[in-house]
């Protein structure tokens, strides 16, 4: 009913049905009225019998799709954990180890953060408060 209305509609079918003079609105009686075009039963299994393998097909599709998902987050994980082994690549023996790097990047922010801070003297907040009370 939706697709014949929206179709109707378009097609500016619908516009004997509709009532109102500045706001145009479908009324339940004209409603009523409606021709509503239904296939011939025929048409209509054939419709569900389509939709039926399309549906089969997306299931199948889904059901693939779940499997390779799950392929890749296995994949995933064994990479990222090949990676921290350090199996990836062949390590060069000047490298540093990676819990020093850790500390160093750790440092590092720790670092940045302090210098992002602004430096106020204690108590500034308050005598500015006092300024403007009095003043």
């Amino acid at each position: 009913m939706v697709y014949n209305l929206k179709n109707d509609s378009n097609n500016w079918r619908l516009t004997s049905l509709f009532t109102g003079t500045t706001i145009k609105h479908l009324a339940g009686k004209s409603l009523a009225k409606y021709p509503l075009a239904i296939p011939p039963i025929e048409e209509q299994k054939e419709i569900v019998r389509r939709a039926s393998e399309l549906f089969q097909i997306a299931d199948q599709i889904e059901s693939r799709y779940q499997k390779a998902k799950t392929h890749i987050d296995h994949l995933t994980q064994s990479i990222l954990a090949k990676a921290f082994r350090g199996d990836l690549v062949p390590q060069d023996p000047n490298d540093e180890p990676a819990s020093e790097l850790l500390k160093r990047i750790k440092a590092e922010k720790s670092r940045q953060e302090v210098e992002s801070k602004p430096n106020r003297k204690p108590g500034t907040k308050k005598r500015r408060e006092k300024k403007r009370a009095g003043a």
